[in-house]
């Protein structure tokens, strides 16, 4: 369903803009747009995640570790 909408242009310093109908406002406060001919396209830019997020996001991890100290002395055993 593409609604059809009229929206006006302004300049900003040496910057063209455009004002968004409300209907249309992107989440965001920032978007990447595109050239294609004639055509602009804008869309909301990716929110990067912060590495909790990320490692948060992530699923378990189901692996049996090898036992790294299979082999070696005691703490107690060893000389420094």
């Amino acid at each position: 369903m593409n609604e059809i909408k009229t929206a006006s242009l302004f300049r900003n310093g040496r910057n063209q803009a455009v004002r968004i109908p409300v209907e249309f406002e992107l989440p965001g406060t920032e978007v990447t747009i595109v050239k294609e001919g004639d055509r602009l396209i804008i869309e909301p830019k990716e929110k990067k995640l912060t590495l909790r997020e990320f490692l948060n996001a992530l699923d378990p991890v189901d692996v049996e570790w090898p036992d790294v100290d299979e082999g070696l002395l005691p703490l107690k055993d060893i000389n420094l």
